[in-house]
């Protein structure tokens, strides 16, 4: 009897090359990328023409962070063997396909998308451009080219994946004819933590309190000798709350098996803040360690990275070609 080998679901995801990755991608993002590339057909999108958005000036910033950004993801466990790696502005198809989305959709659908507003109120006018304007449209496109089923996204990204199926379903009505030519992207709701940096804040190259993959160990040490802790624990023997502790907040994604007995010694005086940070500085570096080595590997070796980039951009094409066309079909155009 043969046996129906059962088909993965689409998964598609991408990031932006727009500096080095830290700490805080690790244990939010790379490390749900890598169980992915095990358990689903997925994809995932070096993002370099979204990054043109808002770093449209620097465009040797974004070629430069490509491989650097690659050699991370393989580094915490993608497997570009059992997943596609590829690059979004080798996928022509893409843009030609946000060009024809774009003669359908109403302008009022993306101004009204709330994170358009509101990251031109944080970054400036300078970013309020034809291209930023469309960024929900070409992330669509992204995940539409390749018939992607399922999309990892935090809860602010929900109204991107919305006007996003809102676009699908007019197409489909419009030329569709009864069939599906594109298919709508549902949202896998991933509560990514939220990683503090060194100074409390969310984790973020740009507010310089990250801890980077890339850093070395004597790094590492530094920055978390000099992170902020609880105002109130001034002397060993002061009683701490480590719900307010960033650096308590870091155990958990460490050593969880450590969380319950560094609390009560911090509730109880008997771990001092200085202790506390040597302990998890040493357990922050063995954490980091392998990650770090393997990243070395990829990070020395840009043809390594490039052959995995070229080969996984192919693949995406050859996907994407046969998407364009049907919808090419459905618009009478071939």
């Amino acid at each position: 009897m043969t046996q129906t080998v059962a088909r993965k679901a689409r998964v598609m995801s991408g990031m932006r090359p727009t500096g080095e990755l830290h700490l805080g991608h690790l244990v939010g993002v790379l490390t749900q990328w890598a169980q992915y590339s095990e358990t689903a057909d997925a994809f995932f999108e070096i993002a370099d023409l979204h990054a043109y958005t808002t770093d449209f000036e620097d465009p040797g910033k974004i070629r430069g962070a490509r491989n650097a950004m690659v050699a991370a993801w393989l580094a915490a466990g993608v497997d570009p063997q059992k997943s596609t790696i590829f690059l979004q502005s080798g996928v022509p198809e893409i843009c030609e396909l946000e060009t024809l989305l774009g003669m359908i959709t109403p302008l009022s659908w993306l101004e009204r998308v709330p994170t358009y507003k509101g990251q031109i109120e944080a970054l400036g006018t300078q970013i309020a451009t034809y291209g930023f304007l469309g960024y929900p449209l070409l992330q669509l496109c992204d995940i539409a080219i390749f018939r992607g089923e399922y999309v990892p996204v935090g809860r602010d990204q929900v109204a991107h994946l919305e006007f996003g199926r809102e676009v699908v379903r007019r197409f489909n009505y419009l030329y569709g004819d009864g069939r599906e030519i594109l298919t709508e992207p549902q949202p896998t709701l991933s509560e990514f933590p939220e990683v503090p940096g060194t100074d409390g804040r969310k984790m973020s190259k740009s507010y310089d309190n990250a801890i980077l993959i890339g850093d070395d160990e004597a790094t590492t040490t530094q920055k978390v000798r000099g992170m902020l802790t609880d105002p109130q624990k001034i002397r060993r023997g002061d009683p701490g709350r480590p719900e307010i502790c960033p650096l308590f907040a870091l155990w958990r994604f460490v050593n969880p098996l450590k969380v319950d007995g560094v609390a009560a010694a911090c509730r109880s005086g008997a771990l001092g803040c200085v202790q506390d940070k040597t302990d998890f500085a040493e357990q922050l570096n063995e954490y980091l360690r392998p990650v770090r080595e393997r990243y070395a590997t990829y990070r020395d070796d840009p043809s390594l990275v490039e052959r995995i980039v070229a080969e996984g951009t192919q693949r995406a094409r050859e996907i994407a070609s046969g998407v364009l066309v049907n919808v090419k079909h459905a618009m009478k155009l071939i």
